[in-house]
């Protein structure tokens, strides 16, 4: 399969730059343009960066420089090509029609404009990220309502544990609902794009974060949950979480939280019940591999936090490096580097919760990190490109295995946690049926017997619009999940309620979006949600789940 996808992408490179050079002779020949020259406006440089860092910044950096995909540099960086000798028509190629590799097809999502805009800018300089200091945090931070006035216990009758926060990335809201009664409690303006949600160590509180790197503050004791505060942590974020030890080191629950910047690359912790701002670390550094290199734009990709020490895993996407983010003293915290693995991304705990598993993509491996003992203690290979999001822990006669998917093949592949003959090594995989990758996100429970994996970024309509079910004690395939009539788009991100007996997905990029709700059991569809309220939702947080670090 990598063979195959290797090969489709080399046809499209040749495809492009075939266009490329057939396309620059023709109108060099009318003298339409001049070959290699591109002209963009000020007004132009300004809408094609918005949307380049709505949709492209994630993978490639904002920056442009490359993570997991790859750099887009106007002359570029000695391994991928020049985007200027792309040209316009070679770029417009892979923009359009997308790679196997998990990079979707973007015709149909951007306008044609926007396309031909994008073509242009990619062949300019990038602009620069300006600074943003302590001082530039401050004037940001918003008490809308201070801790004293708000509720000491819940105004309501509800089951906060069960929960939901729903992210409606594109329109900048987060919808807050009963898990028990399917009811929408709240639709609430955050940031831009938002990117997950992390509950409090209580369950009290929602913090959100947007790709704008706004932090929402969201309180689920009144009986209509509402923004009780809102910071600003960097340009350009994607993870938040909170303080979660109570031991002999004494008791941090719901003291404070962390925010990882992207741009410009650095964290921040703040004190959890106000979010006023208490410290700013870059993260800049050398890479783990012991080039000397010097990395600028080392962006904070995954956080998350310790059940057993206190402290955050704070993953460093272009070092490699893992950091141990020790806050018994927030205001100048005590951080353990561990060289790993470039590009670091995203993961969750074995279901010990000791052994923290990221996934370092563009490495196609993942690296498990002893988290009590402050090591490193596996780099595992596995398939091309995982995204596990937090990963899914199954347990069945090989033992206690940890699951990834993968952006770049249609392979599930798991990985024994616990001790004995084959610790810390992929002892089983399993495919999905179809061609090529894209998957974004798989999720299990405890309690089920299920095992869900998302094809999001495939592009191939009829397996983005799909999830597979395997049987997680067999590894068999058991049913292909399709968008029901009446709902159409890509299905995304699987959560469980905090039972374990109810799967939700969300239909997003597509004419009718919805929350689609299925018996684990017997995988029936149990409830559509399409209401007018519902805006191509993305990601969803059990309170529960997310608090106990269940998938």
């Amino acid at each position: 399969m990598k063979k195959f996808q290797t090969i489709s992408t080399v046809i499209l490179l040749l495809l492009a730059i075939g266009c490329k050079n057939k396309n620059e002779k023709q109108a060099t020949q009318t003298g339409a343009v001049q070959t290699g020259g591109v002209a963009i406006t000020a007004t132009e440089m300004e809408t094609a960066s918005a949307i380049y860092f709505d949709r492209c910044a994630g993978c490639h950096g904002a920056t442009r420089k490359g993570a997991t995909g790859p750099s887009l540099l106007p002359d570029g960086d000695g391994k991928y090509p020049a985007t200027k000798v792309l040209g316009s028509v070679g770029l417009r190629a892979f923009i359009e029609n997308g790679t196997p590799n998990g990079m979707p097809e973007w015709r149909g999502i951007l306008s044609e404009p926007e396309i031909e805009l994008l073509t242009r800018f990619l062949q300019v300089e990038p602009p620069a990220i300006p600074p943003l200091e302590m001082a530039d945090i401050k004037k940001t931070w918003n008490l809308i309502v201070p801790v004293e006035q708000r509720p000491t216990a819940p105004q309501h009758k509800r089951n906060i544990n069960n929960y939901f926060g729903v992210i409606m990335r594109d329109a900048g809201k987060v919808a807050i609902i009963d898990g028990d009664t399917k009811e929408k409690l709240a639709v609430l303006k955050t940031g831009f794009a938002v990117h997950i949600l992390r509950p409090s160590a209580s369950g009290r509180y929602f913090y959100s974060i947007g790709r704008d790197g706004k932090i929402s503050m969201i309180d689920l004791y009144p009986a209509e949950p509402v923004v009780v505060a809102e910071v600003k942590t960097a340009f350009d974020a994607r993870s938040v979480d909170v303080s979660k030890y109570n031991g002999d080191k004494g008791n941090f629950l719901d003291k404070y939280i962390i925010a990882g910047g992207y741009n410009p690359s650095q964290f921040v912790i703040f004190d959890a019940q106000t979010l006023e701002p208490l410290s700013v670390t870059k993260t800049s550094g050398e890479a783990c591999d012991g080039a000397k290199e010097f990395i600028e734009e080392a962006r904070v990709a995954s956080i998350v936090a310790s059940h057993t020490d206190p402290l955050w895993v704070v993953n460093v996407k272009e070092t490699g490096m893992v950091w141990l983010v020790d806050y018994t003293n927030p205001q100048s915290p005590n951080c353990t580097k561990i060289p790993t693995e470039r590009f670091l991304h995203d993961g969750g705990f074995d279901a010990d919760g000791k052994n923290f598993m990221v996934a370092a993509n563009a490495s196609d491996k993942i690296v498990v990190i002893d988290v009590p003992n402050k090591k490193l203690n596996k780099i595992v290979k596995v398939g091309s490109k995982p995204h596990p999001g937090r990963g899914a822990n199954i347990k069945n006669s090989l033992g206690k295995l940890w699951a990834t998917c993968h952006l770049g093949d249609n392979r599930v592949s798991f990985i024994k946690t616990d001790e004995g003959t084959g610790q810390w090594t992929v002892v089983k995989e399993v495919t999905c049926p179809g061609n090529g990758g894209g998957s974004l996100f798989l999720k299990s429970h405890p309690k089920s017997k299920h095992l869900w994996v998302d094809r999001t970024l495939n592009p191939d309509s009829t397996l983005n619009s799909c999830v597979d079910v395997f049987d997680v004690n067999t590894f068999k395939h058991v049913k292909k999940i399709k968008t029901p009539e009446g709902v159409n788009g890509r299905l995304v991100h699987i959560e469980y309620n905090q039972k374990g007996d109810e799967v939700w997905i969300s239909a997003f990029m597509g004419k009718q979006s919805a929350l689609l709700i299925y018996d684990d059991r017997t995988l029936a569809l149990k409830k559509v949600i399409k209401d007018d309220w519902v805006e191509n939702p993305t990601g969803k947080f059990n309170v529960y789940n997310t608090v106990h670090d269940i998938y």
